[in-house]
């Protein structure tokens, strides 16, 4: 294990979540890469995650490209653990990526917010669309 341990919730085919495993390369660490599409989540992952986040499963819904409309779960009322039964059923419902590090837990939307949980940062970085960013 790292001496500063990461942990990135990863969809390879979204280009947010490779900006951030490139971010985070970029400073000299190597994340450990979890493709929740393909492990799928836990109640006590997501729970645990998200308390860490201090956010409720409303702020990771993905809507975009899933079921979330049809399943209803746009809806007000939904609660909590329905939304969270859900995104175990359905992982593709959980926004990336999400970073876990002992700094805290972030959803790196934009790709930026990845270095608030880091404990090194570079003075810039350029994303893969070429976007140089200040930091």
């Amino acid at each position: 294990m790292s001496e500063f341990p990461v942990t990135v919730f990863h969809n390879p085919a979204c280009g947010t979540s490779r900006n951030v495993v490139a971010a985070i390369r970029q400073v000299g660490r190597e994340p450990e890469v979890v493709e929740y599409l393909k492990s799928g989540w836990t109640e006590t992952c997501l729970r645990d995650l998200l308390a860490r986040m201090g956010e409720g499963p409303r702020a990771i819904l993905r809507d975009k490209g899933t079921p979330a409309q049809e399943l209803g779960l746009l809806n007000d009322g939904v609660s909590d653990d329905d939304l969270i039964a859900a995104m175990v059923e359905h992982p593709i419902l959980v926004n990336r990526p999400i970073v876990e590090t002992p700094l805290g837990v972030v959803l790196a939307r934009p790709s930026e917010r990845v270095f608030e949980v880091l404990d090194v940062r570079p003075e810039s970085f350029v994303k893969e669309d070429g976007e140089g960013v200040l930091l």
